[in-house]
């Protein structure tokens, strides 16, 4: 009886040692339902996927923009348009987020959003902050810490996407503060910092303005998607796809876009060949923010390692272009070898109406897909059942 009686125990006190990281945060006090009959206006049945696909409403998050998961599942989602740094949670388990809390507000366009080690990272314009051991109670988070003040106040491509890199490095893009100028050397860089803020170097130059990239699964190399100058015209210059597998990489900007076309302004100042071409040209104005790599398991094969980007859309073409989650497929993990349509139907191409516009795109644990739309204010889960 001595010997089963203290086994018990054993196991009660383990048990109570070794609640997961879900447990904790689905006990966070307050927070707000993640779903509405707001959402059920939205036409999703205008989206078109491949055969086998489907989308679904996996939370209400007013504009939406980057996002991040941590180990625990919880996705992290900032903004652009609005102030305020959000949480959401699945704790039902049935792939809709349930639970929503604000984590900040009063921020200067919090667009980008980045998780490590139990801490959440939000870049503002100027601003790196960080929230440490936030998933102790989303309900009541800690103050934030401000890591790094020294970027540039311009919000002129000022709102930023973050994350860390296979190095431990955090990621942090600074847009040209302009359409077209040749600006300061910090100004259209990727710069990298430590997680504490120190270090600042530039990593990749030429860069017009960058708001979202990824490292390959098995590579490491970084991938990043560029806007575009406006102002050449309906069809040029193409946004781009770049590669950067090392540092100190130049990408054109302001002297050459797509890799062949010479800026009528800045273009005899230094040639194409001075620098290192896209590695997919991708639409004109198509404004590309986020991309991931597939990793997961439940999209078919050929999916696996190829990139999937958010098209958030042109603002002054004559016929709009993007709105789109668009797929690049990428050969022996190196080269890019097409570009194509996976998602579309937030555009109605007939009456030029949009009612969406995808901004990132992020994996589940079980290999389905989120979109975010800072538009309808929701984020999409794509899923397949072949």
């Amino acid at each position: 009886m001595k010997i089963v009686l203290s086994l018990f125990v054993v196991l009660a006190i383990f048990s109570s040692c070794t609640n997961s990281p879900k447990e904790a945060v689905y006990a966070s006090k307050g927070g707000e339902p993640a779903i509405t009959d707001r959402s059920k206006s939205l036409p999703l049945d205008k989206i078109v996927l491949p055969e086998g696909f489907t989308i679904d409403v996996y939370a209400e998050v007013n504009d939406a923009r980057s996002m991040a998961m941590s180990p625990s599942g919880v996705i992290y989602v900032g903004n652009k348009d609005a102030d305020k740094v959000y949480a959401i949670a699945d704790t039902n388990g049935d792939f809709k987020a349930d639970k929503r809390w604000v984590i900040a507000s009063g921020l200067n366009m919090p667009n980008g959003v980045a998780f490590k080690d139990g801490d959440l990272y939000v870049a503002e314009v100027s601003k790196i902050l960080k929230f440490p051991n936030i998933e102790a109670d989303l309900g009541t988070p800690p103050q934030a810490i401000v890591l790094n003040d020294q970027y540039p106040t311009e919000a002129h491509h000022g709102w930023k996407y973050i994350a860390f890199g296979p190095d431990g490095k955090l990621y942090v893009p600074i847009g040209a503060p302009c359409n077209i100028c040749e600006p300061d050397e910090i100004y259209a860089s990727i710069t990298r910092i430590n997680d504490d803020g120190s270090g600042r170097e530039i990593f990749a130059k030429g860069i017009r303005n960058t708001v979202g990239f990824t490292w390959h699964p098995v590579t490491n190399e970084l991938w990043f998607t560029d806007n575009g100058r406006d102002m050449l015209g309906d069809d040029i210059p193409p946004c781009e796809l770049n590669k950067a597998p090392q540092s100190g990489m130049h990408f054109g900007y302001p002297y050459c876009h797509g890799g062949d076309i010479v800026d009528p302004d800045f273009g005899s100042k230094r040639p194409c060949s001075d620098f290192t071409q896209p590695a997919q040209r991708l639409g004109a104005h198509v404004a590309p923010l986020g991309l991931k790599f597939y990793k997961g398991e439940m999209f078919p094969d050929k999916y696996k390692n190829n990139l999937f980007i958010a098209e958030h859309g042109s603002w002054n073409r004559s016929k709009k272009s993007g709105y789109k989650v668009s797929l690049v497929n990428v050969k022996n993990n190196a080269d890019a070898v097409s570009y194509d349509t996976f998602a579309s139907g937030w555009l109605d191409e007939e009456k030029q109406e949009v009612w969406g516009r995808p901004v990132d795109v992020l994996l589940l644990e079980d290999g389905s897909m989120l979109i975010s739309d800072d538009q309808a204010s929701v984020i999409y889960r794509v899923s397949y059942s072949g």
